[in-house]
C-alpha cells in the first residue's frame, strides 16, 4: 500500500490527498461530521489541523480516517477537477 506525502484540507470540508505513487484524489469529510468524533471538525480552525500519519488521517479530537476509507471513496480524475473548480480553488499537482 502506497502512503500519503501530502494531505491539504480544503475548503467546504474536502482533503486534497497525494500518494506516493503520484495519485491524487479528493474526499468529502462532510458525510462524517454528524457523527459525534467527527463533530468537532465542524469548526474549520479544527478541522484545518489535520495531521499526515501516512496510512491514515487523524484530528486532536481523535477523528481518524484511514488511506483505505480515503482511497475508497476519493475523487480523481476529471472528478477532482470538477470538485476543485466547484471549489474555486486549483491544486498544480492534482493533474
Amino acid at each position: 500500500m502506497s502512503m500519503m506525502i501530502e494531505v491539504i484540507p480544503k475548503s467546504d470540508y474536502w482533503l486534497y490527498v497525494k500518494t506516493e505513487d503520484g495519485r491524487a484524489g479528493l474526499f468529502d469529510v462532510k458525510p462524517y461530521l454528524d457523527s459525534e468524533a467527527f463533530a468537532p471538525l465542524w469548526e474549520t480552525s479544527e478541522f484545518e489541523q489535520v495531521y499526515n500519519g501516512r496510512y491514515f488521517v487523524e484530528w486532536a479530537c481523535g477523528a481518524d480516517l484511514s488511506l483505505d476509507t480515503i482511497e475508497a471513496r476519493w475523487r480523481t480524475g476529471e472528478d477532482l477537477e470538477e470538485v476543485l473548480v466547484s471549489l474555486g480553488d486549483e491544486v498544480e499537482t492534482a493533474v
